[in-house]
């Protein structure tokens, strides 16, 4: 959906907020998966 909306123009080069938030959310459900695969193999 993001790329597509990136390449329509919906972004600009001062208009990324969004784009920089999901890149963040998706990064803090990368370090949950991390954590909770450890902590199930350890357990």
């Amino acid at each position: 959906v993001i790329l597509y909306q990136a390449r329509t123009g919906v972004y600009t080069a001062k208009n990324y907020d969004r784009v920089e938030i999901v890149g963040l959310f998706w990064h803090f459900v990368d370090l949950v998966w991390i954590l909770v695969f450890t902590i199930i193999y350890l357990v």
